[in-house]
């Protein structure tokens, strides 16, 4: 096992960027190739016909055999993503798609019942709920594509654009319908329906006001979220709208233009790499971490080599001022080093427990400085519920917006850490946060012991999509951390109870197959538990054997981001591998 561990590990270095940190490529997404395209053949189909000629090609060939598209080339088919790229090919594919659009349109007619474009647009809308962050932009594609009909954009729903213009601070009390992070698809997709409603032919009076907001919360690079999705829906809303030489539109295909890969495809952002960087140290912390925890700050180990330079680039990532798109407080940290980024409660919390690991003493006050802010991000962030949401508090109950069980896990390791270094008022703060946090996970906890994540599912789990291995792996390893075993116990006996036959794990016992990911997960949350040191060993063994003793890493679809969308990055297997192996050999020994 050593020899998998020191494979691995010089893996995960050999991954680093030029500077010294990880990026990790994220997988190329089809839903992301379809917007893409429809988006700049809208802006003009013939100045940028290579590109969109590419793009339908790349989505011809990565069609699924069963005439459907799943968000990534690993994915199941979805009504999603086979109608944006049905709609994309049917509107720019030309006389190459005529045999992929026919095997989709089997496809949805077999989804949906018909092809009757209120039928379809009613199973959208049952995919997603009350939430129309996802389901109103699709829907705009059809119609601009012109598969949802002539009367198409009577079955979009007419988002409020004019509540943008209201002050920010009100948005949590009029529960808009869209999350906080699409405010930018609320204005532009809202002013489209607009314009294309009976009165869109006279003059709104918000739509200055809200355009120049447009405007400034587009970041430098032009791409909302570094996402293409995002960037793209917003750029075909504004085209339809009529407003082809708005300012984010000149900005967005910019973006487009800068992010499509050499296949014509695009993924679904651009990087993580804040997220993928502090996954690494603190899997590398791992490797020593007794050494790391009980050392004093110059007696600590070097964790790799250059690790001063990723400790620069980290803090550097912080925001020092109030982020524009969500108007959050400084403090926090985004998964991007890029523009589009914003700050968010699962990046934070790591970036507050990676700069800790690289503490050697020397930079003490700075990195105090950071974390303190850094912690009081993350305390000013909390909902009334005691969970954490992911950007911002107090929105709502749609995704991203509500309290989230594995965010709130991670959030409860930094604030534990970093607790006794804070000054007294914020210690105290800490202690009663937690208290609140505690009571929230024993609230969600269900009655098998597990709990559900936000950030992750498993397209295998075909009911419900869910992936309590995530989830409760990360929400034991907090638990345990912050000395809450009994609370821990339950969601531990869960994970040893759903150890598929194999050894290793996915999201239910032998219902969803093994990743790499999810038995590392598990491996590293059960490993210092005395109960599951026969279930650590079988998960260890599964690992050397499905990683080639550390050398071969294949990455699953076990993310998805936004509102069920899927994706996979390729650095995952490779990190967890690191952490889980670097935690097994103090299987069955007490914590330190």
């Amino acid at each position: 096992m050593i020899e998998a561990l020191q494979n691995a590990r010089r893996r995960l270095l050999e991954e680093r960027v030029e500077a010294g940190h990880w990026e990790g490529e994220l997988s190329t997404s089809a839903l992301s190739t379809a917007t893409a395209l429809v988006a700049l053949g809208c802006v003009d189909s013939e100045k940028y016909k290579e590109e969109v000629f590419k793009a339908t090609g790349w989505l011809i060939a990565n069609q699924n055999d069963d005439g459907g598209w799943g968000d990534t080339t690993k994915s199941f088919s979805n009504i999603s993503t086979t109608l944006l790229c049905w709609s994309a090919l049917t509107r720019f594919g030309g006389d190459a798609a005529i045999l992929s659009i026919d095997s989709a349109r089997s496809w949805i007619r077999d989804y949906v019942g018909s092809m009757n474009p209120g039928l379809i647009a009613e199973t959208v809308k049952a995919r997603y709920g009350k939430d129309r962050t996802f389901s109103v932009p699709i829907l705009m594609l059809c119609a601009i594509c012109g598969t949802l009909g002539p009367k198409g954009w009577r079955l979009v729903l007419r988002l409020p654009f004019e509540l943008a213009a209201f002050p920010r601070e009100w948005f949590a009390i009029m529960r808009l319908p869209v999350v906080s992070y699409a405010l930018p698809a609320l204005i532009a997709i809202g002013y489209a329906g607009y314009r294309k409603s009976w009165a869109g032919c006279f003059p709104h009076p918000f739509w200055p006001r809200v355009s120049r907001l447009l405007e400034e919360i587009q970041p430098s690079s032009g791409g909302f979220l570094e996402a293409a999705p995002l960037t793209s829906f917003v750029t075909m809303a504004l085209v339809a709208a009529g407003e082809n030489d708005h300012p984010v539109v000149k900005r967005s295909v910019h973006f487009l233009l800068d992010t499509v890969r050499a296949d014509g495809s695009w993924p679904i952002d651009t990087n993580l790499a804040t997220w993928s960087t502090t996954l690494s140290v603190k899997a590398l912390a791992e490797t020593q971490e007794g050494q790391v925890n009980n050392a004093t700050l110059s007696e600590r180990p070097i964790l790799f080599e250059g690790e001063n330079a990723v400790l620069d680039w980290l803090l550097g990532q912080q925001y020092e001022e109030v982020h524009p798109f969500t108007n959050s407080a400084p403090g926090g940290w985004a998964w991007t080093d890029l523009s589009g980024g914003v700050p968010d409660a699962d990046d934070t919390p790591g970036a507050l427990l990676a700069i800790d690991y690289l503490d050697r003493g020397d930079r003490a006050a700075e990195i105090q400085k950071a974390a303190g802010k850094g912690v009081v991000w993350l305390l000013d962030l909390q909902n009334r519920d005691g969970g954490i949401p992911t950007f911002c508090r107090g929105w709502g109950a749609l995704p991203f917006d509500r309290s989230s069980e594995d965010l709130t896990a991670h959030t409860l390791r930094a604030w534990h850490q970093w607790q006794d270094r804070m000054s007294p008022e914020v210690a105290k703060r800490i202690e009663e946060s937690k208290a609140r946090a505690l009571r929230y996970l024993k609230k969600k906890q269900r009655a098998d012991g597990s709990w559900s994540p936000l950030w992750f599912g498993n397209q295998y789990r075909i009911v419900d999509e869910e992936n309590p291995t995530y989830g409760t792996a990360m929400v034991v390893r907090a638990l345990d951390e912050i000395g809450e075993v009994g609370l821990a116990d339950r969601g531990a006996g869960w994970l040893i109870a759903n150890q598929n036959m194999d050894g290793g794990w996915g999201a239910a016992k032998d219902v969803t197959p093994s990743t790499i990911e999810e038995t590392a997960l598990a491996v590293a949350s059960l490993a210092w538990r005395r109960e599951a040191l026969e279930n650590v060993t079988r998960g260890v063994a599964w690992l050397l054997q499905e990683t080639g003793n550390g050398t071969r890493f294949i990455p699953s679809p076990i993310g998805f981001y936004f509102a069920r969308l899927w994706y996979f990055e390729r650095s995952y297997p490779i990190i967890w591998t690191v952490e889980a192996l670097g935690r097994a050999p103090c299987a069955g020994l007490p914590r330190s």
